[in-house]
């Protein structure tokens, strides 16, 4: 039997003697070191597409579009919290060769930090390979920091500071 077969639900559907679950912006205030969803990053040949399929499938309307570092950034925001990310190669660069290579789909999954100069320590002490050694501008004008996937179960990790 499971830890959890032998607990029971209360009326709001936590486990008795549970906290209440918090949503994924609200963990910081308690621990400021813990990542929580941001988005995932889909590399697509046509972003404005996709955009309308997922809109469509999901409900989840553009909240914002970028052109930077050679590439258009569609971000769709979805009822969590969270986004869908779209990444369309406006001319060369590291989407452009992703999409050659591994052809669309999920490019990378973000986790929001308050501290990404700390998160990046953490991942050094833990041996993880990263892809930048220091935080650079990504969209929003957010700083980001990306993992190297043959360090994360081949699951390319993107940390972006609020």
């Amino acid at each position: 039997m499971s830890r959890l077969a032998s607990k029971s639900l209360d009326r709001g559907g936590n486990l008795d003697g549970a906290d209440p679950p918090l949503g994924p912006y609200k963990l910081a205030a308690l621990d400021p070191e813990r990542m929580r969803f941001d988005h995932v990053g889909v590399a697509t040949r046509d972003a404005a597409d996709l955009a309308d399929l997922f809109d469509g499938l999901l409900d989840a309307p553009v909240a914002h579009e970028e052109t930077f570092d050679g590439m258009s950034v569609v971000f769709l925001e979805l009822d969590d919290g969270g986004y869908f990310e779209l990444l369309e190669p406006t001319a060369g660069g590291a989407i452009a060769g992703y999409l050659d290579r591994e052809g669309p789909g999920i490019h990378h999954v973000a986790l929001a930090t308050d501290d990404i100069a700390a998160a990046l320590d953490r991942a050094r002490d833990l041996g993880i390979d990263l892809v930048d050694e220091e935080p650079r501008p990504g969209a929003w004008g957010h700083e980001v920091a990306f993992l190297h996937p043959r360090s994360t179960g081949g699951v390319l990790v993107e940390f972006v500071e609020h």
